[in-house]
């Protein structure tokens, strides 16, 4: 198979190429940061990057194709889902995740960036769901595992629960700018449980 033939991002690289991989996704990351997605630019990624332009262009094509590459390696290299024996605990172990992430000066820039260009660019938008889903299906064992110990009612829909925990973070993020914190974490952990344990998040008519 023409490796510069397929999606940029569905190649994982050794060696030599797997340096250069890292230094220019790490100087996209950079970038995308300091001055969002529409100036994302691929000959100044390969500058920063001490890349080839050449090699940047070929391998990556376009901004779109080297943030679709740039979210999955962060989906890839995330921190893997809790397995406390609670259920409560492991919401809070996922929302003290998401909080941690989105307060870093780096990280929460850049996702800010993604969710701002995936608003208008529909390659960003699919590489910001693809990160959503992988890092929704590594969590997901934990919603089956509570409704296998019975905290959970059969038939909870486990990104529902999961999206409960992440969205208020998500909200205070981009819209409300209110403080996130160990508190704020815990807080959205547990109303997503009590909704959790109550059925809202079931299939079908909610409990009344």
């Amino acid at each position: 198979m023409d490796q510069e033939a397929v999606a940029p991002g569905t190649v994982r690289p050794g060696g030599r190429t797997a340096r250069v991989r890292e230094s220019v996704l790490r100087a996209a990351g950079d970038l995308l940061a300091e001055r969002g997605f529409a100036q994302l630019d691929l000959t100044e990624v390969a500058a920063r990057a001490g890349a080839g332009k050449t090699t940047v262009y070929r391998r990556w094509q376009t901004p779109a194709g080297l943030v679709a590459d740039l979210v999955a390696e962060m989906a890839e290299t995330s921190l893997p889902h809790a397995d406390t024996g609670s259920l409560r605990e492991d919401l809070r172990a996922n929302a003290r995740l998401v909080v941690h992430t989105l307060t870093d000066l780096r990280q929460g820039r850049l996702f800010a960036a993604l969710i701002a260009a995936a608003t208008s660019d529909p390659d960003a938008a699919a590489a910001l769901r693809h990160f959503y889903d992988v890092r929704l299906a590594e969590w997901t064992p934990c919603i089956h595992a509570a409704v296998s110990r019975g905290e959970l009612p059969p038939g909870t829909d486990p990104r529902a629960v999961l999206s409960a925990v992440s969205a208020p973070l998500y909200y205070r993020l981009l819209a409300s700018r209110d403080p996130l914190d160990d508190t704020v974490a815990t807080t959205a952990a547990d109303a997503a449980y009590v909704a959790a344990r109550a059925g809202l998040f079931t299939a079908g008519d909610p409990p009344t």
